[in-house]
């Protein structure tokens, strides 16, 4: 580890709580924990998390509580980066009154067990101006409430707008090898332009890329993913062309295709005018968190492939239903 995020020391590659607690089936804590300690043990200690990530008793927050309680010396061990301004019913408020209710929503549920060293809006609020949120995030972190101020989904124009308010310690965007928006539409350039640092979610295409996944059927019933577009008979089936190209390439260099994927995003860091980029697959197994935590050396051959693929198999649908593609910043 050579990162430093406020003082604390973090490794590359990152780990989403989502996938723990927001499942048709319930995870036990039994079950959560040790694949909580071995994120840490990899070095995965960016944590995002959120209390909409489950049920009011049982989300990523309340599970965290209960992990640092059990284990104090692994508090000071995370990042921990949370997504708020969700009321209840899903309805996005990212007003001051809105960005105070969560973020002591949040603190309550974590009960003083850790601290939230980023606090963000899920989603940028059409009603509210970003630098109205901004600032009361802000005014929060000054309190010692939060650690700092991060954005989700947001255009480059408004983390500009956000950045002349406040120092922006991280912008969360969804980035994969079938996910390539931020290369193109400015943010990535603009992260790397302010210093902002990147976490990439779902670097796994939502578990597509890792290979798993072979048809529809094997996504269970009440999984989020079963009304998304891309994972839709039709657009499915086509969508599993990249997939089976990226294994092609695994085998070759003896990895897994989710080592491919996830390292791809990492090495995007290493082109110009980028920014740090910071992974943060999720996992539910402790095998899991161990494949996704392995660095592999994508060579810039390597790299010109996967541009080739992305351009030759662009993924079909978009990435999340109507009424989540109108939640968007764009």
């Amino acid at each position: 580890m050579a990162y430093k995020i406020n003082g604390k020391e973090v490794g590359n590659i990152g780990f989403g709580l989502m996938g723990l607690t927001w499942r048709p089936d319930h995870l036990s804590d039994e079950a959560i924990f040790p694949v909580l300690r071995q994120a840490l043990a990899s070095g995965c200690n960016c944590w995002n998390a959120s209390p909409f990530y489950g049920t009011p008793d049982h989300n990523s927050l309340t599970v965290l509580r209960r992990y640092f309680e059990k284990y104090p010396e692994d508090a000071d061990k995370a990042l921990l980066n949370v997504k708020g301004c969700l009321r209840p019913g899903f309805k996005l408020d990212a007003s001051a009154d809105g960005v105070a209710w969560s973020i002591a929503d949040s603190l309550a549920m974590l009960g003083g067990a850790a601290k939230i060293d980023q606090f963000e809006p899920a989603r940028k609020d059409p009603k509210v101006d970003i630098e109205t949120t901004v600032r009361s995030i802000a005014e929060h972190a000054r309190r010692g409430d939060v650690g700092g101020v991060s954005l989700s989904e947001v255009s480059a124009q408004t983390i500009r707008r956000a950045a002349e308010v406040a120092r922006i310690e991280s912008v969360e965007v969804e980035l994969s090898l079938w996910s390539t928006d931020p290369l193109e539409n400015g943010v990535l350039e603009t992260c790397g332009e302010l210093g902002i640092l990147v976490y990439a979610y779902a670097p796994l295409g939502r578990g597509m890329l890792a290979g798993g996944i072979k048809s529809p059927e094997d996504i269970v019933e009440g999984d989020l993913r079963k009304d998304y577009p891309r994972f839709q008979p039709g657009a499915f089936e086509t969508n599993l062309r990249l997939v089976d190209e990226v294994k092609k390439l695994a085998a070759a260099k003896k990895c897994t295709p989710a080592q491919i994927a996830i390292n791809w995003v990492l090495a995007l860091s290493r082109r110009p005018g980028m920014p740090k980029i910071i992974p943060i697959p999720g996992a539910s197994s402790v095998e899991r968190v161990r494949e996704n935590a392995v660095e592999i050396e994508l060579s810039e051959d390597d790299m010109a492939e996967l541009d080739r693929l992305i351009r030759e198999f662009p993924p079909v649908g978009e990435r999340y239903p109507e009424h989540g593609m109108a939640l968007l910043d764009r």
